[in-house]
């Protein structure tokens, strides 16, 4: 049986790399406080260029040591010493990743470009180097007889079908057409992202007071201050979703909000220097090619290979029992509308007519929510779900100890609040800025291991609110369940406790199912009443209000369920076809008119913009993921329903133990029927809906 302790394991994987130290400034290993943190006040894309051309070359050279070691291959000599190798590239795309995402400036955009072939080139170096593939082969090949424990096993399983999956196994000819079509792949993505960006850049520049009437003070303030910053009088309505939705939703001049609606569902399709379509194309094809060369019958079969789903069939058969139910309420929805509108549905009247049966159905504003959503509120409402359900505790750093990379951003030190212990930081990044990608999104600059010493977790949130322009920032409760949703990412990071950081990531379908979950907290009484405090009089929202909210929870779930399914379903499309569309505006036209899609709505993400499937692989034929991973959320969150106690203790703390903390070290089905005892229930996520359940 395999008796190589932990420690070993890290000695001898130690030495087989070499021992050469980074020259580089931003190679070094992080100093600071909280055993290190990312020296965001000395990075300059110059420096940055630097960093990343010597740690490629200081990752091949561990990399060749480890293939070329004439010891036979061990788990500890090649599994270990794989996960071990590139620890300077890795600190330097933590850099990267954020300065080309959360900056965006043209320096940085100039960076990205040149560096984005390089580093898919080097990492294909790595899958195709032969005598490394031999030795990850051998050592998971062997795994019984070499005594590996389960989770060794995993890694060296795992590690072995993945360098398969990405062209290990190819001949010479076959790597050499795999590489170029990573590499234009790599280009292209880069190419759509800022595309994209510069897109939403742009603005619809309102001049007459008439046009922003329904709209809050706080939303007109923030569109005046956008204004002011582009040196305007008046007002900008920006082309990002958080400026955009309160104006669909609340202004009255339909003339206006179809100019605005126009302006953002075409972001990357106006046939000029930002079109988007040709690079889709591009992208689709060579797709296409790489999962011909890899075997497969188009790249969904090729992509799905590590999910929960597996299939595009088993994500069509989830996504299909949906469509239907979701596709009926919205006929009803429309018709609730029309008897108030007097006309047809246009897809800009849709929110703000739905706002208008809100109203009248459930006497509910959303705007008088707003007042009760204060951003600072909310985000110490999450954090006091943290505490409960996981004992974490979030302490703001204001003494300067902890550089930043942009003034913007808040760091909070994250402890156990049983023993006072320090489990990392997270770092919060909440408004959006010229540059910075749009979305949200969750990241981390360091995970959690202990195979070679225990390693503290620095987490991120990334937000794009539109910053007030002064005084506290009200926010929807769309938006307040979106910082929810991030920060449960970042509760997954910091409640991780795995040995290996090979098994830290979970399959893109089960990784939104934990973020997803902690958005039911939001309007849960204990949060409500130490944090959802009007503005103006600090009450907490009445029972009344939040009644209302509850009495109208599965209401405009129609158009909410099938703007996100429609992309859901065009992206499957998309991927499963074995001739790839050249013409993406026709394809994305003929793809909702076989599915049905209603004329009144528009996908949540059209193809020109869909950042999802265009600037990386890891969404592409998977953004179905959100309902899957929904499903399990439903069914977690009637669990601790029907607990009586939605901050249930045992509860807690057995989801912190199995579904955050294990991270993939073990299968993540078999995991959740540890949590819950069964498989997940469809029938709770059609219930969360509305939907018939039978």
């Amino acid at each position: 049986m395999n008796t190589v302790t932990t420690a070993n394991e890290a000695a001898i994987a130690r030495a087989v790399l070499p021992t050469t130290a980074p020259k580089a400034e931003l190679l070094q290993v992080w100093t600071g406080p909280y055993e290190g943190v990312p020296p965001w006040d000395k990075v300059t894309a110059p420096k940055l260029r630097e960093a990343i051309l010597e740690a490629i070359d200081l990752r091949r050279a561990e990399i060749n040591a480890i293939a070329n070691n004439p010891e036979p291959a061990t788990f500890a000599n090649t599994s270990v010493a794989m996960q071990m190798a590139g620890e300077p590239l890795g600190r330097s795309m933590a850099l990267f990743g954020v300065m080309t995402s959360n900056i965006g400036s043209d320096d940085f955009r100039t960076l990205e470009r040149e560096m984005s072939p390089l580093l898919s080139a080097a990492s294909d170096e790595t899958t195709f180097n032969e005598k490394l593939f031999a030795r990850i082969k051998h050592v998971a090949d062997t795994a019984a007889s070499a005594g590996l424990s389960a989770e060794q096993t995993r890694i060296a399983e795992r590690s072995r079908d993945a360098f398969v999956r990405n062209g290990a196994a190819l001949d010479a000819a076959g790597k050499a057409e795999l590489g170029r079509i990573n590499t234009a792949l790599s280009n292209a993505f880069t190419t759509f992202g800022q595309k994209v960006v510069e897109d939403e850049k742009t603005y619809i520049h309102v001049t007459g007071e008439a046009m922003m009437s329904g709209l809050s003070a706080g939303d007109k303030a923030a569109a005046a201050a956008a204004a002011q910053r582009n040196n305007l009088s008046g007002w900008a309505i920006t082309n990002t979703r958080s400026s955009v939705d309160p104006f669909l939703a609340f202004g009255d001049n339909r003339a206006m909000r179809e100019i605005v609606w126009r302006a953002f569902v075409n972001r990357g399709d106006n046939g000029d220097a930002n079109d988007t379509n040709a690079t889709i194309a591009e992208i689709v094809a060579l797709r296409q090619q790489r999962a011909k060369l890899l075997g497969f019958v188009n790249h969904a079969e090729w992509r799905m290979q590590d999910t929960m789903a597996k299939t595009p069939a088993a994500a069509m058969e989830l996504m299909n029992r949906v469509w239907a139910p979701a596709k009926a309420r919205v006929t009803e929805e429309v018709a609730d509308m029309k008897a108030i509108a007097g006309h047809d549905i246009e897809p800009w009247d849709y929110l703000y007519y739905a706002e208008k049966v809100r109203k009248a159905k459930y006497d509910l504003d959303q705007n008088e929510l707003k007042n009760y959503l204060v951003l600072g509120n909310v985000k110490q409402g999450a954090f006091y779900m943290a505490e409960r359900l996981y004992g974490f505790t979030f302490h703001k750093i204001t003494d300067g100890s902890v550089p930043v990379f942009h003034p913007d951003v808040e760091v909070f030190e994250v402890r156990n609040k049983a023993d006072g212990s320090s489990v990392g930081l997270f770092y919060s990044d909440d408004f959006a800025r010229s540059g910075k990608r749009s979305g949200a999104w969750a990241t981390s600059y360091r995970g959690y291991s202990t195979y070679d010493g225990v390693k503290n977790v620095l987490a991120s949130n990334n937000n794009n609110f539109i910053k007030a322009p002064n005084g506290a920032l009200l926010i929807s409760l769309d938006d307040a369940e979106t910082l929810f949703h991030e920060f449960g990412h970042a509760l997954h990071s910091l409640s991780s406790q795995v040995k290996y950081p090979a098994l830290a990531g979970t399959p893109r379908d089960y990784v939104e199912y934990p973020s997803q979950v902690h958005e039911h907290w939001v309007l849960t009484r204990p949060i409500i009443d130490r944090f959802l405090k009007h503005i103006e009089t600090g009450q907490p929202m009445p029972q009344e209000l939040v009644a209302k909210v509850e009495a109208a929870a599965t209401f405009n779930q129609g158009y909410t369920t099938v703007s996100y399914l429609s992309s859901a379903l065009v992206d499957m499309d998309l991927h499963t076809q074995t001739t790839p569309p050249t013409d993406i505006d026709a394809f994305e036209r003929d793809s909702l008119a076989r599915y049905g899609m209603p004329k009144e709505i528009v996908m949540r993400h059209r193809l020109p913009q869909f950042n999802h499937l265009f600037t990386s692989d890891a969404y592409s034929a998977g953004y179905y993921s959100y309902l899957w991973s929904e499903v399990m959320d439903a069914d977690t969150w009637a669990y601790f329903e029907e607990s009586g106690d939605v901050f249930n203790p045992d509860i807690g703390a057995r989801y912190k133990a199995i579904i955050l903390a294990e991270g993939n070290t073990t299968d993540r089905a078999e995991a959740y029927r540890r949590f819950r005892g069964r498989n997940p229930d469809v029938a709770a996520l059609l219930k969360v809906r509305g939907f018939p359940t039978n």
